[in-house]
């Protein structure tokens, strides 16, 4: 019995996402995730992380064939959700605490396209070349996984969620390699615009979920940034700050825990309630 549930589970997949010509579904909610290490993933993930649920799905943005998965092809969400060595995400709390608020009928999609150690330059379409032909040389393979272009990747896996699903938002956690950067708001604004228009989507539907850097009091080294990314709305009014107040940081002062990623997960997610439950965006605490 157990296995033709499997198999009839594994044939709906098949249906929902392989079908040439499958229409947009409006209750499949999709959400991009880009930025540097932390919404990468950099802490190891644990038994309790793997626990996967039948209405949350990540799109592969590259082959991991040591994964059994492929660029372009929807998952069910399962760290690793970046790469094929990548750690826990943010992002994946995201997803499992929507799924676990939102009614069964609505399903969530990831992609995450994010680099560690990047600067928010190599998002913007028109200084990635630059950026990475001065790439220092631990990043180039990273870098080659994504055809040395980010960015496209990025819209290239959007526009793939796109026939099948509808995009809701966008998620960053960026700024570690741009601290001190008082342009960094305007950097980030580029970004966003070049989605709006390559994906044509319309601000005041598309928010920008910003998530602040590890905190001062979890010893972070690059905490006084957050300063920065609070004035984010002042420039995109969709921007929305994640605080990360009291999120579990490691020892290297740069990086959340397995714990903290949890946290802060969890509290990207719950703007998007909050917002859905008619209480507007706010800085979740």
């Amino acid at each position: 019995m157990k296995k033709n549930t499997l198999k009839f589970q594994f044939l709906l997949l098949l249906l929902l996402f392989c079908t040439p010509g499958y229409a947009q579904d409006k209750n499949f909610h999709i959400y991009l995730c880009f930025g540097q290490s932390n919404m990468e993933g950099h802490s190891k993930f644990e038994d309790q992380d793997t626990l996967s649920n039948n209405r949350f799905y990540s799109l592969q943005a590259v082959d991991c064939p040591e994964l059994s998965r492929k660029k372009g092809e929807w998952y069910v969400a399962k760290p690793p959700i970046t790469r094929c060595n990548t750690g826990l995400s943010p992002a994946d709390y995201f997803g499992k605490t929507l799924t676990e608020n939102l009614p069964d009928s609505i399903r969530i999609g990831i992609i995450n396209v994010s680099i560690g150690g990047c600067h928010i330059q190599l998002f913007d379409k028109d200084s990635v070349t630059n950026y990475v032909e001065k790439a220092p040389n631990w990043m180039k393979g990273i870098l080659a996984a994504y055809d040395n272009d980010p960015y496209t990747r990025l819209v290239d896996m959007a526009k793939i969620a796109q026939q099948t699903g509808v995009i809701k938002g966008l998620l960053l956690h960026q700024g570690e390699s741009n601290k001190g950067d008082q342009d960094w708001p305007n950097k980030v604004n580029r970004v966003y615009d070049n989605l709006l228009k390559d994906l044509n989507l319309r601000s005041e539907e598309t928010p920008l979920l910003a998530g602040e850097l590890l905190a001062a009091d979890q010893g972070g080294k690059c905490a006084s940034m957050n300063t920065i990314i609070g004035t984010l709305p002042q420039t995109i009014p969709n921007a929305h700050i994640v605080s990360s107040k009291d999120c579990e940081g490691v020892a290297d002062g740069l990086h959340f825990s397995a714990k903290g990623y949890r946290t802060l997960g969890r509290r990207y997610a719950e703007l998007i309630l909050s917002r859905r439950n008619g209480g507007g965006y706010t800085t979740v605490q």
